[in-house]
């Protein structure tokens, strides 16, 4: 035992680590693209598959329940082909799968190249995490962490930019058939320059836990599909939801026991006996959810209320990438000098901050109120994101990585997908509240209402008849009024996440500083 752990600290690539950083990366960011480049485009899919808007989000949200199912068993896959072995078989899996979705034809094919995508990405993020943390010593973890960061935090504000682009230049099928040559270089270089340390390579006699891999799959389904149907069905008011979301429960209450209990279990909950872990797991969670939510909900408040195309929508991220990027900067040069929680603190800060911003906006917008608080939502990312990674595991083992980024992962992937689907909900719900109650003010007893449908009627009667005149008035306002509660409902749901980032705030004093090391 003594052996495997000098082993353990011990261990150095013999490849210069700065150069295994290169496919990494490569294979992250074309993983963590593809969670949005998509969401631009998802109008025009619907209409190549002749899909209503709430299918469409399944293209969204299957992938990544699927590699969030395939997450936690990384460590048994790792173990079983050998850590490198099946990260070259993961990107492989992803690249094929992102042809098979460029040639779909329907959306059920669509559904089902995007869940077999997600289950190649799945192996992508936890292992090229525990790669770049175990391969640097740990006085340049910080600036390690800070490019695997970079990647983790700039694709996905890329993507809609990227999508957007190649949308409305080509066709959207190409959003997927570039990920193609990027991802067999990708498993090139893998092949030639990444190595396995000692507790990493192929294991024999591995034992998988084959009810808690049933268990989470249930649950994770389950799940997804309430929240991605419950809208349409009226929630639990549907007997068919009810039972769904009673089963899902069922299911999740069964895996985490199974995980306490089994010896040999999908993963090991002890890590979150590290109260760093444990908190540090929830921010990134929270965080994760926030930003796939809003870059899922700021495109389609700018394509359906303000006009803009896929593109122009898409392109309205880039402020958010040079602030991720410049935060990035900040990050490696302050990281080893003060209290990352205060860097997380900052971060957080700036993203509830800005969210709440965006809850402030209106029909008559510049370019400006969008591209300030999306600058500063990046920063946000970029102070908050790395630093809490590295937070969260600097008080674990090397041997415990795979695994603590396994867990980690998975509950990011869920807060993904809750995030994308909670917001679709949310904009559905708010918009028919806030329509109730201004129906309410259209009333013949409010003078207001009258005055206004008089004058409007009194502009169009020139036009036509004047009870035609009369009816097209009141038509008129009734269409403002669904533009306002639509307007509403976008502003109500950036609060919301705006408030729950900065709630999870106090989190931060729960966890212990990192340890400086010096150089």
């Amino acid at each position: 035992m003594s052996e495997i752990n000098q082993q353990t600290t011990e261990w150095k690539p013999s490849v210069n680590p700065w150069i295994m950083v290169i496919p990494v990366m490569l294979a992250v960011f074309i993983y963590v693209l593809d969670g949005t480049i998509g969401n631009v485009a998802l109008p025009y899919m619907a209409g190549s598959f002749s899909a209503t808007r709430d299918e469409s989000m399944w293209i969204l949200t299957s992938y990544l329940i699927a590699a969030g199912i395939v997450i936690p068993a990384v460590d048994f896959f790792s173990k079983v082909f050998g850590r490198k072995n099946f990260f070259i078989i993961s990107i492989m899996m992803f690249t094929i799968a992102s042809m098979l979705c460029g040639m779909a034809k329907n959306i059920e094919f669509m559904i089902f190249a995007r869940v077999l995508q997600g289950f190649g990405g799945g192996g992508i993020l936890p292992i090229s995490q525990a790669v770049m943390i175990e391969s640097f010593p740990k006085e340049q973890r910080g600036l390690a962490m800070s490019v695997f960061g970079m990647g983790v935090i700039l694709a996905p504000i890329i993507g809609p930019v990227l999508g957007g682009w190649i949308t409305d230049n080509w066709t959207w099928p190409w959003i997927f058939f570039i990920n193609v040559p990027f991802g067999c270089i990708a498993a090139l270089l893998c092949h030639k320059l990444i190595e396995d340390p000692p507790y990493a390579k192929r294991q024999k006699n591995v034992k998988i836990d084959v009810k808690g891999f049933i268990y989470l799959t249930i649950w994770l389904v389950t799940l997804q599909t309430v929240l991605d149907k419950g809208n349409n069905d009226d929630w639990f008011g549907a007997v068919w939801i009810r039972w769904t979301f009673s089963i899902s429960v069922i299911a999740c209450i069964l895996f985490f026991h199974s995980q306490l209990t089994n010896k040999h279990s999908l993963v090991d909950l002890s890590v979150f006996k590290d109260r760093n872990f444990s908190a540090g797991t929830i921010i990134q969670v929270v965080i994760q959810a926030v930003l796939y939510a809003s870059l899922v909900i700021l495109p389609q408040f700018l394509q359906s209320m303000m006009g803009y195309t896929a593109f122009l929508s898409g392109a309205t991220m880039m402020p958010r990438g040079f602030g991720s990027m410049l935060a990035m900067l900040m990050t490696a040069t302050l990281s080893n000098r003060i209290d990352n929680r205060f860097l997380v603190m900052a971060g957080l800060g700036l993203i509830g901050g800005s969210t709440l911003v965006f809850g402030t906006l209106n029909l008559q917008i510049s370019n400006m109120n969008i591209a300030v608080p999306n600058f500063f939502m990046g920063m946000g990312m970029g102070l908050a994101m790395v630093p809490i990674m590295n937070l969260s595991v600097d008080t674990l083992k090397n041997e415990q990585m795979t695994n603590a980024t396994g867990i980690q992962n998975l509950l990011k992937n869920i807060g993904s997908a809750v995030g994308t689907s909670l917001v679709a909900t949310m904009l559905t719900r708010f918009a028919q509240v806030h329509q109730y109650m201004l129906v309410g003010k259209t009333s013949e007893l409010n003078p207001a209402f009258i005055e206004r449908v008089q004058s409007t009627a009194g502009a169009l009667a020139g036009y036509a008849e004047q009870t035609v005149a009369h009816y097209m008035a009141q038509y008129s306002i009734y269409g403002q009024l669904v533009e306002q509660s639509n307007l509403w409902a976008f502003i109500d749901s950036f609060r919301v996440f705006g408030a729950l980032t900065l709630a999870v705030i106090p989190l931060l004093f729960l966890m212990k500083k990192i340890k400086k090391t010096n150089s």
